[in-house]
Order: C-alpha cells, then structure tokens, then sequence
C-alpha cells in the first residue's frame, strides 16, 4: 500500500523551507544589509523584523506538519485497521496546529501596540510618536534626532511631576473601593441565594432593569450632590469613593449565581450545629467560595484604577486630587503637551500597567474559575 500523505508531505515541506528561508533573509536583512530597498523610517525595517520572525514561525510548523503527515501516513501503511482511527488523529493534529497559528498570530497583533507603548517609554527624546523605534542615522539625520534609550523618564516621573500623588490617590480610591464593595457584593449575593422573602424576585429584576441605564446619565446630578456636601475638587477623593460602593449591590450576578452552586445541605448542617447565618457566611462559605470572591475583588479594584470621565468631572482642575488617568491625559490635551511629554506619557502608561499585570497574572486562575462558576446557575 502506497504512502498517500507523501505528496502533501512533500508539498508542505517544499512550502515550510520557502517559508523560513524568506523569514530568515528578512530578518537577516536588517542586521546585514543583502537587499537595498527605498526607506524612510525606521518603521519599515522594524516590519522586517516582525516578518523575518513571524515567516521563520510558520515556517517551522509547516515543516513539523509536513513531519508528522508523512510519519502519520507511513504508519497507516503498516497497519490497515488503525487507518481511520490514525487519519483522524492527524486531521486533529492538524487541526489544532492551524488554530494555534490563527491564535499566536492574533496574539502578536494584539501585543504590537503595547510593545510600542514600553520602548518608547525608554526613549530620552520628549518628542512626539516617531516612525523608528530603534536608533538609524540616516532617518535621524533626516529628523534632526539622535535616537536615545535610557531610564530618564522613569527618573523624572517621580522626581519632576506629581505622578506620584495621582498614583497614590488613585491606590487608595481603588483599595477602599474593592474591599467595601466586595462586601456589599458578596453580602447581596448570599442573601438572594439563600433567603426567601417576598419582593425577592422583583428586586432582583429592578435591579437588572436599572443598571442597564448608563451612569452618565446621573453624572450631572451627582457632582451636583458631591459640590453642594463639599465632596468635589480638592476633596474629591471621599466622594468618589461615595460614588463607586453606592451601587455595588446591583453587580449580584455573578456572585449570586456561584453561590448557588453550592450545596445548601452545608448551610442547614451550620445551623443546626448551632451556627449563625454570619458564622455560616464567613466560616463555610467564603473558604468555598475563593474564586469569586478574588473576581469580585479584581473587577471592583479595575473600575476605579482606570476610571477618568467621572474623575474628570468631579476633580475639575485641581492637580492634587487627580487620579493617574485624569493626570496622564493633561499632558496630551494640547498639542504642545504632546510634543513635550509624549515619552513620559508612555512612561507613567507602563507604570500603571505593571500592578494590574502582576494581580492577573497571580490571580488568573481564581479570576476565571469565579467567572465559569458564577455563570452555572443563577
């Protein structure tokens, strides 16, 4: 019996080594010149690169596809009942190598910007966005610019500016914040899990109904409110605070349906061991109840850390009680700010990121068992 995947071995192999050789000879390009070609910025050598790695990427899944189709159809050769059975396996094989492709590509496309964003936070120059990432002498000639890498801008973030201020006020909000919330949240959440009292069910549908409304429909009354108690500009920070635990209790779905997925056998145990609906909550529900409440907690901190229409309006213009995002977008409001304080804008951008990185990261695993746990039943 013939080797019937010899030819698309064969196909796929010819296709892998075009493949890699071409990303290869791109990225090789840029370091050692072997092609001259008409460029202006430093930007078309920078796609090169990302072409060079990206072709030698899928060229060597195409020759690892190209190895395993022809292994796969040898084996088929030597054995005639595990036909089927081994085609099938190779059309998954192959299969799942396309969507990791499609997905490691669509990673790449998503990551692009942020790599921008943190090299050019390393950028000495305050300039504006340029075309070149890296350092080029003709295009610089061109530019007027010596392209310069360093920590100088992280350096005058904190020593120059009132980053640090905004960075602190923004910590505290967004604390105070996920800690009352995640009370109020959680503390619905149970009690419309657990208890049976009339207008239960209405409640619960009012309160989906009323938070399909956007909150800017409120937000003119609301700095109303905060101006007239003397919660608004340089005392913002209390009433924001006021204004972001005001509604937790709405944000019951998720929680609400995670809760329900826990045996209410344990609750009736409690109790009649002599334990209080409190002592059932904080001793035997929370502890199972891990996931969700670590979702509850990364949601409620989220909210606020990157919040600046609201912030905006309520801080007005007193720099002291600004957050990081109303902070940040002062010096790119006009264009002069933006010449001068582009890099630095980056900079600060990279600061922000770095803490909420590090929570997903440590916490990821909690964060989406909470989200398919809550989604269960509800």
């Amino acid at each position: 019996m013939k080797n019937k995947n010899k030819i698309a071995a064969i196909i796929l192999l010819a296709v892998g080594v075009i493949i890699t050789c071409g990303g290869i000879f791109l990225f090789v390009n840029r370091f050692v010149p072997m092609w001259s070609f008409q460029h202006k910025y430093m930007t078309d050598n920078f796609i090169f690169i990302l072409l060079g790695l990206l072709g030698i990427f899928i060229g060597i899944i195409a020759l690892f596809i190209a190895r395993s189709t022809y292994k796969q159809g040898k084996e088929l050769q030597e054995g005639d009942g595990m036909k089927q059975h081994m085609g099938m396996k190779t059309m998954s094989r192959i299969s799942n190598t396309v969507i990791y492709v499609v997905l490691i590509l669509v990673s790449i496309i998503w990551l692009v910007p942020f790599f921008c964003i943190v090299v050019q936070s390393f950028r000495v120059q305050p300039t504006g966005m340029t075309r070149y990432l890296f350092s080029n002498p003709d295009a610089a000639l061109k530019e007027g610019l010596a392209i310069k890498f360093g920590f100088d801008n992280y350096v005058r973030l904190f020593t120059e500016t009132q980053f640090p201020k905004w960075y602190l006020n923004t910590f505290i909000i967004a604390v105070v914040v996920a800690v009352v919330q995640t009370v109020i949240v959680l503390c619905m959440s149970y009690t419309l899990s657990r208890f049976r009292f009339k207008m239960r069910k209405p409640m619960m549908r009012f309160m989906l109904i009323l938070g399909m409304f956007p909150g800017m429909l409120s937000m003119i009354i609301l700095y109303q409110v905060l101006k007239d108690i003397g919660l608004a500009g340089a005392n913002a920070m209390p009433g924001l605070i006021l204004v972001y635990v005001a509604s937790s209790g709405m944000g019951y779905y998720v929680s609400k349906g995670f809760f329900d997925t826990i045996p209410k056998s344990l609750d009736e145990a409690a109790r009649v061991d002599g334990a209080t609906r409190a002592g059932v909550f904080f001793r035997i529900i929370l502890p199972l109840a891990k996931p969700i409440v670590i979702y509850t907690v990364l949601t409620a901190f989220m909210g606020p850390w990157g919040d600046f229409v609201f912030a905006r309006y309520v801080t007005g213009i007193t720099p002291e009680a600004w957050n990081v995002a109303v902070g940040l977008q002062s010096w790119l409001s006009t264009s002069t700010n933006i010449s001068q304080n582009y890099t630095m804008f980056c900079t600060g951008g990279v600061v922000v990121a770095i803490p909420v990185v590090i929570l997903f990261m440590c916490l990821q695993r909690y964060y989406v068992e909470g989200v398919t746990g809550g989604a269960v039943k509800g």
